[in-house]
């Protein structure tokens, strides 16, 4: 079964690609000239959400920097302790909100420290996949289309990542 399904994946990508080449004959539309639009919107766009990536970048290395992770993780060492959740996911948590490549290198550290096998990098490892980076989606997915008013988006990402979070404790704490 592995080796058929390594033969098939192989040849997805291509399938798909002749399958929409053909749809295109089909319909008679210019596949290619759409395409160059497609890449030129897709350029400019880029462009547009610049200024939001260099926002979150130096927001979260400022937070970083500052040593405010460290602070908090001493001052709610005794209730991590009590809820026997592994001090160094806290950092993941906090950061998971706000980018997804910060979360890796310190999801990567604490693989690294406490190893692969380890309740921690368990844990880690089901927040990073059950959750998302809200403020990093906020900033620049809604900076790009122009939307200024975040209203209810904020609320309900927040709250999104706070239920994946405390249902990673449960189901980690049910199968590890």
């Amino acid at each position: 079964m592995k080796e058929f399904l390594s033969t098939i994946s192989l040849f997805i990508i291509p399938l798909i690609v002749c399958v929409v080449l053909l749809f295109a004959l089909y319909k008679r539309t210019p596949a290619y000239e759409n395409f160059v639009d497609g890449a030129k919107e897709g350029f400019w766009v880029a462009v547009k959400i610049l200024p939001y990536l260099v926002a979150i970048i130096v927001a979260v290395s400022m937070f970083r920097a500052s040593g405010a992770i460290e602070m908090l993780q001493g001052a709610l060492s005794g209730v991590l302790e009590y809820l026997k959740i592994p001090s160094e996911s806290l950092v993941l948590m906090i950061t998971r909100s706000l980018s997804g490549s910060a979360t890796l290198g310190i999801f990567s550290d604490i693989v690294n420290t406490t190893g692969a096998d380890s309740y921690a990098a368990k844990l880690c490892a089901v927040i990073v996949g059950s959750s998302e980076t809200t403020f990093y989606v906020l900033a620049v997915y809604f900076g790009a289309v122009g939307i200024k008013k975040v209203r209810h988006a904020l609320l309900t990402g927040v709250l999104a990542d706070v239920v994946g979070i405390v249902l990673a404790v449960g189901v980690c704490r049910y199968f590890f």
